[in-house]
């Protein structure tokens, strides 16, 4: 009987976070409710709160489970530069945003949450590539890290493939160079 109900709970509490992702990436922080997303969960509002808190735990937790800049950074050192302008072409070409990038992105203005997103970022691109780089070079890191959050600003503009008429290989060529100026 408790394992029926421990799945029943992380059944809900997964409800709730896949519930809570799709609503923050489509909407962004302001626009979404406790009830909004208890309503897309399927659950009474009374659970988000006893699992999450409030809305702005239950963001934190959407962000938290992501993983950190999946496996852009486990390259060699010398392969590191192509390695991020191959993650930029892809996220420019990419005919999907991906969940992450859409909630930080419609939701970096929110100042409720300004320190949920600047942390994330800083966890997830920025120390992680500053701790890669000699000396931890916090200024290489943050122009390449800028050059990444630019990247999907721009895709967010101008839509999928701003760069197809170049090729992907043309692009990544020319970030490639962007990026070894930014790493030294």
């Amino acid at each position: 009987m408790a394992e029926i109900r421990r799945r029943d709970r992380e059944g809900t509490r997964c409800r709730i976070l896949d519930a809570a992702r799709r609503l923050f990436a489509e909407l962004g922080y302001d626009r979404v409710t406790m009830r909004l997303i208890s309503a897309e969960a399927g659950v009474n509002i009374a659970l988000i709160n006893r699992y999450f808190g409030t809305k702005r735990e239950l963001f934190a937790e959407v962000l938290a489970v992501r993983g950190r800049f999946p496996g852009v950074l486990d390259v060699p050192r010398g392969q590191l530069p192509r390695r991020l302008a191959e993650y930029v072409a892809d996220l420019l070409g990419s005919r999907e945003e991906g969940p992450v990038l859409a909630t930080l992105s419609r939701s970096a203005v929110c100042p409720e949450i300004h320190g949920l997103v600047s942390d994330r970022v800083r966890a997830a691109i920025l120390e992680p590539l500053a701790a890669r780089l000699p000396g931890e070079d916090a200024l290489g890191a943050t122009a390449a890290t800028a050059l990444v959050a630019g990247a999907g600003t721009l895709r967010r503009l101008f839509g999928p493939g701003a760069f197809d008429e170049e090729g992907r290989e043309a692009v990544v060529a020319r970030l490639t160079k962007v990026f070894e100026a930014c790493l030294g």
